[in-house]
């Protein structure tokens, strides 16, 4: 039913590149061709690379070189008159936009891309720029907004068989199912997610989805030992393609299967090394999931209860201005937790 996973936004000379190509790979071969393009005027070319370049120093991290190139990429489109690579640069920038915590500009960008690529005729960049307004939407807890979309875009991505983009849905509607507390489904889901990310040899895909089924194996079957065990095998693939951000992410989540277990020295020092990957990539939202975990281990293991106060109380603060209402409700849980919300009774 759906063939191997490929990148579509490797195009021009670098359509050779796989999606599981090491992002320093990527980002070598990107820079080589859009310095041979702009050499030669080509325009449509230096697009095309440009992007490339755009994507792998996003991936990698490298906030402000990835904002540099997908601004060249768009400019070096509207010189060529291509459409179709403005909204591929605009979907680079609203990508860009939503990991930093811009969601208002992030939703802008995409639009625009979601137009563009309809007005040129590229239905795949038109299905990934509606794929980040619904990811979008997701992150910040709207559910109800964007979870019929999700369910629009895995309907066609599955029609198409395009295996990258129907594991993206299946591992979005399996969050928002998680969150939601209906394990089951999201554990099904995310599993259906890994076994078609494995045989389109989607190794970035891959990876999410053990992270997503290490969550649930842990806060539904309190299978510490398997959930870890999943986070190493995600934890490889991401090292291997320079995969920062899924990294970062990564250790966050062993933090919390470890939080959950109660062994909080070492949950402490899994939140520490991913908050230190967030602040180094300029994350805001991972950035402030890492503190919570953090705040919640470090209470956990006697820290004065005014500072754990305070710390929270900034963290709400920081969650409500970037727009996560998910998150800003997990603020509210810690809270309770530890009594700190002395009206609402503890949830543990």
């Amino acid at each position: 039913m759906y063939g191997k996973a490929f990148a579509p936004e490797y195009q021009g000379a670098l359509t050779a590149l796989s999606v599981n190509s090491s992002l320093t790979d990527v980002l070598a071969a990107g820079s080589e061709q859009l310095r041979a393009a702009e050499r030669a005027g080509q325009h449509g070319e230096a697009a095309r690379s440009g992007l490339a370049v755009a994507e792998a120093h996003r991936r990698l991290g490298q906030v402000g070189d990835a904002e540099r190139a997908w601004k060249a990429s768009y400019r070096s489109a509207r010189e060529a008159g291509d459409s179709a690579a403005m909204a591929w640069a605009l979907w680079s920038g609203g990508t860009l936009a939503r990991q930093r915590g811009a969601f208002p500009l992030a939703r802008r960008l995409l639009r625009l891309a979601a137009e563009l690529g309809e007005l040129g005729g590229d239905v795949v960049v038109r299905g990934y720029s509606l794929a980040g307004l619904a990811e979008t939407g997701r992150i910040q807890g709207d559910y109800e907004a964007v979870g019929r979309l999700h369910e629009q875009l895995l309907a066609e991505a599955r029609r198409r068989g395009e295996a990258r983009h129907t594991v993206w849905a299946l591992e979005g509607i399996a969050q928002m199912h998680r969150n939601t507390g209906a394990y089951d489904s999201a554990y099904d889901l995310f599993e259906e997610a890994a076994q078609i990310a494995e045989r389109a040899d989607d190794r970035r895909g891959h990876a999410w989805a053990l992270r997503g089924l290490a969550d649930v194996v842990s806060v539904r079957d309190g299978d510490t030992t398997r959930a870890l065990a999943l986070l190493s095998e995600a934890e490889a693939t991401c090292r291997e393609m320079r995969l920062s951000s899924a990294l970062a992410y990564n250790h966050k989540m062993r933090g919390n299967v470890l939080y959950r277990a109660g062994r909080y020295t070492e949950a402490r020092d899994w939140y520490e090394r991913a908050l230190t990957g967030f602040r180094a990539m300029s994350e805001p939202r991972g950035e402030a999931l890492a503190r919570l975990g953090l705040a919640k281990s470090l209470a956990q293991l006697g820290r004065d209860r005014t500072e754990t106060a305070t710390e929270l109380a900034d963290l709400a603060i920081v969650l409500e201005r970037i727009g996560l209402r998910h998150a800003r409700a997990m603020v509210a849980r810690a809270q309770r937790e530890f009594g700190i919300d002395a009206d609402s009774e503890v949830v543990r």
